[in-house]
């Protein structure tokens, strides 16, 4: 049953995204317990990649370049788009944190089950991630309206734990354990870290089906908006990259439409504001729809 998902991973994220909106308390209990989800997926992922090659990587200034476009490039045009469409100050806030927000953490296992570069995808994974504190202080200092006050000491311990731990944890386990040792460990369980993302799409939905059962109107309304962002983000970054050949071009484009809303969540929290929990529920469905998308657009190329 384990391989069975393994194999057909790509398209069982969407089903759970699914499930999540069919069973919201189910979702909404299980949402508390994401951040130790996130963690472990965090920490398995840099502990399945080779150290070396990856600082190598991530010393290049392509991989820089491209964080830059992930979030502060992305951050102004959807800021222009949300003032061009006169969106609340609420949902402003929530849409420009998304564009923030680095990619997720499972973003080298989708690609690598697409046949593409993990490692480079991590690096860009890792770079966009490291940029997030920057861009989301940024978010709050000119977007958020609401007199919620950053409690420095919180912000600070949120990032070393979602951000800085899991890079340590790795380099330390890497420092002091016998590779051969830990080579045969991973290559047992790195197939399987890919079934912990399904605890993403299912735990984060709940809050959109929270809104649609309120209000379906403006439900749908921010699922059309979720949809446009991860539309925006893909196909701008794969037109960007598209020169550069079809393999870097969908690892950008992929890479730059999932979102880790999660860890944004985990490190502002409330000073996000009420309508960004709502919108990261809304994107779930897009987003693990992206994979599938990637998959049949690489068949389609080529042709």
């Amino acid at each position: 049953m384990l391989r069975f998902l393994v194999r057909n991973s790509l398209p069982f994220m969407f089903v759970f995204a699914i499930l999540g909106f069919l069973l919201p308390s189910v979702s909404l209990a299980f949402f508390p317990f994401l951040p130790i989800v996130l963690f472990t997926l965090m920490s398995l992922t840099l502990l399945g990649m080779k150290q070396n090659e990856l600082m190598k990587r991530l010393s290049s200034k392509e991989i820089w370049f491209y964080a830059v476009l992930h979030s502060a490039v992305f951050m102004g045009v959807v800021s222009l788009i949300g003032w061009f469409l006169s969106f609340d100050s609420d949902l402003l806030l929530a849409v420009v944190a998304v564009a923030a927000t680095g990619s997720l953490f499972a973003t080298p296992a989708i690609v690598r089950a697409l046949g593409f570069d993990s490692l480079q995808a991590m690096a860009m994974t890792i770079a966009t991630t490291l940029v997030l504190p920057i861009s989301i202080f940024i978010t709050l200092i000119f977007f958020q309206t609401e007199s919620v006050e950053l409690d420095w000491s919180s912000y600070f311990v949120r990032l070393v734990v979602f951000i800085f731990g899991p890079m340590l944890f790795s380099f330390l386990v890497h420092r002091f354990f016998p590779e051969e040792a830990l080579s045969r460990f991973l290559m047992k369980i790195s197939p399987y870290t890919i079934l912990l993302v399904f605890a993403f799409p299912f735990g984060l939905v709940g809050s959109f089906r929270v809104l649609f059962d309120q209000d379906p109107l403006v439900a749908l309304n921010y699922f059309l908006i979720a949809t446009g962002l991860c539309c925006l983000f893909f196909v701008l970054s794969y037109l960007f990259y598209r020169k550069q050949g079809k393999a870097i071009a969908l690892s950008a484009a992929i890479t730059s439409g999932n979102r880790n809303v999660l860890l944004t969540y985990s490190i502002a929290g409330v000073l996000l504001g009420p309508a960004f929990l709502p919108l990261a529920g809304a994107l779930q469905i897009p987003t693990y729809l992206l994979p599938v998308f990637t998959r049949w657009l690489n068949k389609t190329l080529l042709k």
